[in-house]
């Protein structure tokens, strides 16, 4: 997802005309004010089974799919619908990062010949680091927090592939009432996330320094 939203961040920045820009940055960003409840309801009407996907799967003389009750479509699915909620949100992230190189670095990069793939190499990216790095250790300190996107999306068919810490901590503690258990489960998770964080921010400072 994070490499998406930079992809989607540099393609942006490149555009020249500004209403095109505004209206995708528009497009891309407001999926991040729904609720997770709308966008599940939203997605279980397109992949049911009597859905507008199967319909269309139907129309071609296929046999319909339970996407989200199936194990081999359920990840690609909620990648699928996490990157199509978030990654306008983290676009604004990286635009305002981009707005703030110097424009002076580009115009004497043309002086000397670079193309804008040169460009985006060695004066963007560069510029960029310390933002991704920011953002890396937030979506590392996020990704054990996983829990809502995960609740209103899988079923028990899925189980196998869907399950996350804090699904598998709520299931255990509050629907099978083993406390300790969950509890224990829910402190690993919290030290195997601070050592993720801190072990990034370690990496992040070693490659800033070498840079």
């Amino acid at each position: 997802q994070m490499t998406l939203t930079i992809v989607i961040s540099l393609l942006l920045n490149e555009v020249m005309h500004k209403g095109f820009k505004r209206i995708v940055q528009t497009i891309i960003y407001l999926p991040h004010f729904l609720s997770w409840v709308v966008v599940a309801s939203l997605f279980i009407l397109f992949l049911s089974q009597g859905g507008i996907v199967n319909a269309i799967i139907s129309a071609f003389g296929g046999e319909p799919i339970y996407f989200l009750g199936s194990s081999a479509w359920w990840r690609p699915i909620y990648l699928a619908i996490l990157a199509w909620r978030e990654v306008g949100w983290g676009t604004v992230i990286f635009l305002a990062a981009l707005s703030g190189i110097d424009p002076e670095l580009y115009e004497a990069a043309k002086i000397d010949g670079s193309n804008r793939l040169q460009q985006m190499i060695y004066i963007t990216l560069p510029h960029l680091f310390p933002v991704i790095a920011i953002v890396l250790i937030m979506n590392l300190a996020k990704i054990f927090n996983l829990f809502e996107s995960v609740m209103v999306l899988y079923n028990s068919l899925v189980y196998d592939v869907s399950d996350v810490l804090q699904t598998y901590v709520y299931r255990t503690g509050i629907r099978e009432f083993r406390f300790a258990y969950a509890t224990a489960i829910g402190l690993f998770k919290s030290l195997i996330a601070f050592v993720l964080v801190v072990t990034a921010n370690r990496i992040t400072k070693r490659l800033k320094d070498e840079d």
